[in-house]
This record gives structure tokens, sequence and C-alpha cells, in this order.
């Protein structure tokens, strides 16, 4: 749909020529991208070659949705942002970068996460095409309903390690992600990337094909992954496609849904609830107060719980390794007699741990809140961060 007269100044049809070439997309095509309305979620992995592409497409207005700032840790993936990025609000990054590329785009930015009480607001403005480029379960079920009560096609994507996932979710077309995915996994079950890593050019992979299957929705041209789950194991370089039906029974895309409003994501999906063990606060022990136990010489055995290659990138000095999966079998290394701080990345797995070798009769037992991550800001700054 081409929402007014589009007119092309000469500087334009020479920056798309190679479009415009195409049969497939010459003028009419390129008008319907100039006149298109885009909504992007998030402006990580998957968002950044996704806006790139789209705003050198001609993808006339963007909107893009993010609240995070950009971190060093963003940068192996996130080509949206640059070194020098570091600490400025993503939105603000992603404007620049974008307005680089193409001048032409117009930005509309919304600095906040989506949630329940601003997504129909948000999503209901006059969008052709939402892009979902979440990392987590609740807002993908959130963007997933917000599109199908608002009838808005929304292009799919997920990353973890090196393997992706791509589709299109069209409402009245095709299946949704609740019928792809009824119910969310059990929490703490899947590992978030910032766990367990994602390869830094996998989002790129998956990123483009949202990009392209946004462009064929725009056009009006090609088969587009409607009723396909595009499965990419980068490790193997395998390209697999599955069939996916429309659920007769779905709660949400059916023909008679028993959801039409949105509704706690967070509890719907168990966020604050199984996800984290419970660790008491008298059991818990910060990097500070650990400091301080070492230099009185009250030093307790330090369990570390994470992985091999974790422990290679950064260590506290004097622990050991026993990763999660071992600890049980191996508590017999460990002196029960002895105080024993028990630490992970962030504090989760820990806690995770200190449960196990309380059930079959550790006492003495500290789990490091914040893990070795609170280890590096608060007490040692040279212990390098990930």
């Amino acid at each position: 749909m081409i929402r007014n007269q589009i007119n092309f100044s000469a500087e334009e049809i020479k920056r798309y020529g190679r479009h415009l070439i195409m049969p497939e997309v010459g003028m009419e095509g390129q008008r319907k991208l100039k006149s298109s309305r885009v909504l992007v979620i998030g402006t990580g992995g998957l968002g950044s070659p996704v806006s790139l592409y789209l705003a050198a497409a001609g993808v006339g207005t963007l909107g893009i949705v993010d609240f995070d700032v950009v971190d060093y840790s963003n940068l192996q993936r996130q080509i949206l942002f640059s070194t020098e990025d570091v600490g400025i609000p993503k939105l603000d990054a992603a404007e620049k970068r974008i307005k680089a590329i193409n001048q032409h785009v117009q930005i509309e930015k919304y600095e906040t996460a989506l949630t329940s009480e601003n997504a129909m607001e948000i999503l209901g403005k006059d969008w052709d095409v939402v892009i979902d480029g979440t990392d987590n379960f609740p807002t993908r079920y959130l963007v997933n309903d917000a599109c199908v009560i608002l009838n808005k096609p929304n292009i799919y994507g997920s990353i973890f390690r090196f393997e992706g996932q791509a589709s299109v979710f069209y409402p009245r077309k095709g299946p949704c992600y609740r019928c792809l995915y009824p119910e969310p996994p059990p929490p703490g079950l899947v590992p978030s990337c910032a766990e367990g890593g994602v390869l830094g050019v996998l989002p790129g992979l998956i990123g483009m094909i949202q990009a392209t299957e946004t462009v064929k929705l725009i056009i009006g041209k090609g088969e587009s992954l409607v009723g396909r789950l595009m499965l990419i194991d980068a490790l193997n370089m395998t390209f697999t496609q599955l069939s996916i039906k429309r659920n007769d029974k779905c709660p949400v895309c059916s023909e008679q849904p028993t959801i039409t409003e949105l509704i706690d994501y967070n509890e719907f999906c168990g966020v604050g609830h199984a996800e984290a063990p419970v660790v008491n606060q008298e059991m818990e022990i910060t990097a500070i107060e650990l400091k301080n136990k070492i230099d009185k010489g009250e030093s307790p055995i330090i369990v570390d719980v994470r992985e091999e290659h974790e422990y290679q990138i950064c260590k506290i000095p004097g622990s050991i390794l026993i990763p999660l999966a071992q600890i049980t079998e191996r508590a017999n290394e460990l002196d029960t007699a002895q105080e024993i701080v028990l630490h992970c990345h962030s504090g989760f797995r820990s806690a995770k741990a200190m449960n196990m070798l309380k059930t079959i009769g550790f006492q003495k037992l500290k789990n490091l809140k914040g893990g070795i991550d609170a280890w590096s800001t608060d007490v040692d700054t040279t212990v390098p961060r990930y």
C-alpha cells in the first residue's frame, strides 16, 4: 500500500538503482518501501542487521523500541554500535548509525521496555510490519499476542550459540507463535545468550532473513515464511525447514480465541517464581564481605561452579573449579567442616549448587551475591567481565 504520492530525487534514483532495475521491485516496489512503516522491537543482535538493511533498502519509517545503553559486551554482534557508543542510549546510537546509512529514513524512537501496559499503544500505530528482535520468552509471547489482536504480521527470529530460527507469523494467513510454542519452557531450562553465549555472526544470518521477509511482504513478491520455520545450524551450516500448522484451538489466533487482550507475560512464563533458586539473605555473601574475610585470614573454600571455558576467561584467586553438573559427584572433594563460598557468573548457578549441597548434608555454605561479575565491579576491576 502506497500512502501518498511518492517521488524520488535524482540521488534516490541512483541510490536505489539496483532495486529499480529488478522487475520484481522496480519503481512501484521502491515506492511501497518508501511509503512503508516498520517497527523493530529491540536493537540488539537481531535488531541491528534488520535496521541497517531495511534502512539501506529504503524503508520510509523505522520505529525502534529499546531502553538499554550500549555495553562493551554488545559489540561482538550488535553491529549498529561502535566502541565510541559505549555508555550511550542504544536508541540514540542507532538513530545516528541509521541516518548515516540513509538520511531519507524517518526514525520514531520508543525508549521503554515493551510491556502489557504500553504494547497496544506502540504496536497499534500505523505499522505495516512488526519485527521481533527480542531475546526473552515473555516479550515474544507479548509481541505475538499483540500482533494477532492488531492483525499485524510478526517477523520472528531467535538465536542461541550456533543455532537460529526464523518465521513469519501473519494473522489469518497462517499460524502464530503460540501455535509453534503453546507453552513457554520451564523457567531456567533455556539459558539466555548472556548465560550460554551466541556466535557473533549468527544474528546477522537470522536478522538478514527477517529483513528479507519484511521487504518481500512490503513489495508483495515471493513466497514468505508464513507456515514455515527456518532452522539454521551455523556450526554445521545446515538450513532446515519445518512446516507449521495453525492450531485450531490456539488461545489467540483460532476462530474462538480465549485470549483477546494482553495478559501478565512474566506470570505466564514463570519469571520471578521458579526461575531463580530461593536463597536466604543469611546464606549470601557480598564480594566486599568475601574480600574482607580473605584479608583477615579467614579465607573460606571458594568453589567456582562455572564451566571450564568460563574459568579460563577469569577467576577469583584461590578458587577451585567444580562445574555445576559435577557438584554432587565431586562433593567428596570438599570439607563439610569448613565454610564454603560458591560462585558462578551472576549467582544463579551457584545458588542451585548450594541447594544441591544442602540436600546431602553441607551446612557451612554461602552464595556469592552477583557472582564473579560483582567481584570484578566491587573488588578487583582487573578481573575481566564478560
